[in-house]
């Protein structure tokens, strides 16, 4: 199993707009900036987290987007499958009548099983909780900066 990068960039999109968290919104151009990434290639991620409900436009077109749910209700779960219809560590997890032997097959049990720990695990971990930890990490980055500074 891999997170590709469409997961990984709508992730840190969501995390953008939810550190800002302002009823304006944020532009497109300027989560490009912020988070790295190329605005063509976040064309695409933007508009699955559209089409998912997750985000919106603040005010219409030509407007930025923001959070359509609280970070609180936005699960790792959701990012993932606002870009995979399944999330698979086999193939045959998510389409078992691709498998001839999946009806006989003893281990598929074991990697269901194993999926499901994946799946609970992404369930259990919302936004918010990535946002806190954002705000944490700036403020540790800060106070380095500062003490770098007193210290010249």
């Amino acid at each position: 199993m891999k997170i590709n990068t469409k997961i990984r960039y709508g992730l840190r999109t969501l995390i953008e707009l939810g550190i800002h968290d302002n009823k304006t919104g944020i532009f497109q151009k300027d989560i490009a900036k912020n988070q790295q990434i190329s605005e063509k290639y976040l064309d695409p991620i933007i508009s699955s987290l559209k089409i998912s409900g997750l985000i919106i436009n603040a005010g219409g077109k030509k407007s930025g987007y923001i959070l359509n749910k609280l970070p609180s209700e936005i699960t790792m779960y959701d990012v993932y499958k606002t870009f995979e219809p399944c999330l698979s560590i086999i193939f045959c997890i998510c389409k078992p009548s691709i498998c001839d032997r999946s009806e006989k097959c003893s281990a598929i049990e074991y990697w269901a099983e194993l999926n499901d720990v994946i799946i609970n695990h992404l369930k259990s971990k919302s936004l918010a909780s990535l946002i806190e930890r954002h705000k944490e990490l700036n403020t540790i980055q800060i106070e380095k900066e500062i003490v770098q500074i007193l210290k010249k």
